[in-house]
């Protein structure tokens, strides 16, 4: 026995069509919000590891920073620093700069 579709009412094949339309229209949404959310997330994922390494980069050049300075105050300097003349302002002394 086969199936003629010519016996179907247009009104029972307008509701079909318009569910299978209906489907479409919702997979497509569905599909739409999960490729966004899905570049959201790798989004943030990509800030994260950025703002991170950036974050680790500042710390290791304070530390680095801090331990040179720190090793420079233990440092003793043999002797004074003589006061050279300068030839626009006159003569000063040098400072040396200690961590205090």
């Amino acid at each position: 026995m086969q199936f003629d579709l010519s016996a179907v009412e247009t009104a029972t094949m307008v509701f079909v069509g318009t569910l299978v339309f209906a489907l479409v229209l919702a997979a497509f949404v569905l599909t739409a919000g999960f490729i966004a959310l899905v570049l959201v997330g790798v989004g943030k994922l990509g800030w994260f590891l950025l703002s991170t390494t950036l974050l680790a980069l500042v710390h290791g050049i304070n530390h680095g920073w801090d331990r040179l300075v720190h090793h420079a105050s233990t440092v003793e300097i043999p002797g004074d620093f003589q006061g050279q003349p300068s030839p626009s302002t006159g003569s000063y002394p040098r400072v040396i700069l200690r961590d205090s």
